[in-house]
C-alpha cells in the first residue's frame, strides 16, 4: 500500500470520526463527508449505513473485475477495498451492539 492510499484512507477515518461525532472535520480532514449539520440521530444512521453499504458494493465490484481479469484492477487495490469494507462492518455492528446495550439499560431504568 503507497503512502498516497494510507494517508488517504487516514484521512477518510479522521473524517467519518469527526461525522459521528456531530462536529466539523478539523483542517486536513475534509472528505466526502464534508463539515457537519445539525440532523436527527435516526438520519445519521440511515447515512452510515448507506456509506457503509457503498462501501461493500464497491470492493464487491471491484472484486469481481479483478476475477474477470480486468487489466486495470490490481490486487492491492482489491484487497484495500475489502479491508475497508470490512473495517466499516465492524465498526457499524460495534456501534449497534452499543445502541442495543444502552436501550436495554434505559428500559431496565426505575422511573
Amino acid at each position: 500500500m503507497s503512502d498516497i492510499q494510507i494517508n488517504q484512507l487516514l484521512q477518510q477515518m479522521r473524517s467519518m470520526a469527526a461525522l459521528a461525532e456531530n462536529r466539523a472535520p478539523a483542517a486536513g480532514e475534509t472528505g466526502a463527508a464534508g463539515p457537519a449539520t445539525q440532523s436527527d440521530f435516526a438520519q445519521l444512521i440511515k447515512n452510515s449505513i448507506d456509506h457503509v453499504n457503498e462501501t461493500q458494493k464497491a470492493s464487491a465490484s471491484l472484486a469481481t473485475a479483478f476475477e474477470q481479469g480486468d487489466p486495470n484492477v490490481n490486487l492491492s487495490d482489491v484487497m484495500v477495498a475489502i479491508q475497508k469494507a470490512s473495517v466499516s462492518f465492524q465498526a457499524m455492528t460495534q456501534v449497534r451492539n452499543n445502541l442495543v446495550s444502552a436501550y436495554k439499560e434505559v428500559m431496565n431504568m426505575q422511573v
